[in-house]
């Protein structure tokens, strides 16, 4: 793992994953959903792939996130929802692109930057308003420009990279930890502060998101941004974008308006 960054406690991912893994099915919505899509992108793609993977949080080392894979030995690799939280997630998509065939495919879904936005901000608050500092208690998530430019840094082809947004009403902040923790998705941040805050921080970042987030009826909103991955193995049968100053046409001609040069005035 480049410089041995630990953002995210893997060791204790680990631990929680293990312990939930029993009732794990009771809060695998997000995970289903996600899979399903997938599912329904690679119906799109009229290929008959032969050799596949599919990652799962058991396939990352808990210290150096190493995959074990042969180089050039898949013709599909997919993941999901287990990127947001390896440290080194540049070299993991090294790793999976050197593990694809020429013309290979890789696809995931992962949660992005805007999920738990308002879990983020009412436990910001509460902290700054009772403690006058702030401790990471929510990931930092990736956001799709970031992972367009991952997928291009570890030389993936013909990258897409796209989002939804899905909202999930619970009664109260309380019912929505609940379900991290059954998710396995509480926090892991590595710098998290290892003291417990207490019975009045939880309640003063209930309140305010109650005030902040919450419905007519009085449930609260809690969004999570699912981003969707898919990048190709180079191949030489692949479409290539045209050189510069290659075009026979001209885009003014097709959209039939005036061409105005660098320094004109219209």
């Amino acid at each position: 793992m480049a410089d041995n960054i630990q953002i995210f406690d893997r060791s204790l991912l680990k631990a929680r994953r293990d312990r939930t893994q029993s009732k794990f099915q009771d809060y695998a919505f997000l995970h289903d959903w996600a899979h399903k899509q997938l599912q329904d992108r690679l119906c799109d793609i009229k290929r008959d792939f032969q050799s596949k993977k599919e990652f799962t949080a058991d396939d990352f080392d808990s210290e150096f996130e190493a995959l074990g894979l042969q180089n050039n030995s898949l013709d599909l690799t997919s993941c999901v929802l287990n990127l947001h939280c390896v440290n080194d997630l540049p070299g993991v998509l090294s790793q999976i692109k050197a593990a694809l065939k020429p013309d290979g495919l890789f696809i995931a879904a992962m949660f992005g930057g805007e999920t738990l936005y308002e879990l983020r901000e009412s436990l910001m608050k509460a902290e700054m308003d009772l403690k006058d500092g702030v401790s990471p208690r929510v990931f930092p998530f990736a956001d799709k420009q970031q992972m367009g430019g991952l997928l291009q840094r570890a030389d993936f082809a013909l990258p897409v990279v796209d989002s939804e947004i899905i909202t999930v009403t619970y009664d109260n902040m309380f019912k929505l930890m609940h379900d991290l923790r059954g998710m396995a998705e509480s926090n892991i941040i590595h710098e998290r502060s290892k003291v417990n805050p207490g019975k009045a921080f939880f309640m003063k970042a209930a309140e305010y998101y109650q005030d902040k987030f919450a419905e007519d009826d009085g449930k609260i909103v809690a969004s999570f941004e699912v981003i969707f991955l898919i990048g190709w193995a180079p191949h030489e049968s692949q479409q290539k974008p045209l050189a510069p100053g290659s075009a026979k046409n001209r885009l003014a001609d097709a959209l039939s308006t005036q061409e105005i040069k660098a320094g004109e005035r219209p």
